[in-house]
């Protein structure tokens, strides 16, 4: 199996998906990351130009952390991730052709933050892209109808799940990535007074409740004519 998960900043899938993430790697599948933003505006005194450098850095030892094969970086600067920027849409649209995932991971369309409901928008419209036959990429043409789930909002606000993976055995390595996002844990702490950390073990502790275990993540199809499979894809 071959998973895409496509997150807007770094760290939103290490939030979000990556307990869910480690455990299809534990069970064989390939897995693959892709940051659409570069988070240059997440820092108050770091400059945009170095924080994005350190963030994709920061996002690969992540990735590497819970056996990603590959994490791509496609640099959109903060608040301009625009699902009609055709640059953007082709290379997302080139790496769905590159991968060929039978399942991707995306943001909710609805969120707090609007560039993630750009990045949820871009990844529904490139999805439809990689399968046309007469765009000009060097990949070959895979399918525009690709199986997606939305993941968790951030502190699963307006989210409700209809679908959850028990993380329980997971748990201690997702944290061990998120923890890989220095910038942010420091920031959030100095700034926002939040222990970031402990912030997302809560919640995947609340989704453990919800399911009856102790950790885990949760997920709701986008459930749109013919994203769906007769497959159980969720690990």
């Amino acid at each position: 199996m071959r998973v895409l998960a496509i997150g807007c900043h770094p760290d939103d899938l290490e939030i979000c998906c990556f307990g869910t993430l480690r455990k299809y790697i534990e069970q064989g599948a390939d897995v693959y990351a892709c940051h659409v933003s570069n988070g240059d505006q997440g820092h108050p005194l770091i400059s945009p130009e170095e924080l994005a450098k350190i963030r994709a850095d920061e996002a690969t030892k992540a990735g590497k952390t819970i056996g990603v094969k590959e994490v791509f970086h496609l640099d959109a600067p903060d608040m301009y991730a625009n699902y009609y920027d055709e640059k953007i849409l082709n290379e997302l649209a080139d790496i769905i052709c590159l991968v060929r995932p039978d399942l991707l991971i995306t943001h909710n369309d609805q969120d707090y933050h609007p560039d993630h409901i750009e990045v949820s928008k871009l990844v529904s419209k490139a999805a439809f892209l990689s399968g046309l036959p007469h765009r000009k990429t060097k990949y070959q043409m895979y399918q525009s109808f690709i199986p997606t789930f939305y993941m968790d909002t951030l502190a699963g606000v307006d989210f409700n799940p209809t679908h959850y993976v028990n993380i329980s055995n997971q748990i201690e390595l997702k944290l061990e990535a998120l923890a890989k996002h220095q910038t942010q844990v420091k920031w959030m702490a100095e700034h926002d007074n939040i222990d970031f950390i402990d912030m997302v073990r809560t919640c995947s502790k609340y989704r453990g409740f919800q399911c009856g275990v102790d950790y885990a993540e949760g997920f709701r199809p986008h459930d749109v004519y013919q994203r769906h499979s007769t497959k159980h894809l969720l690990p």
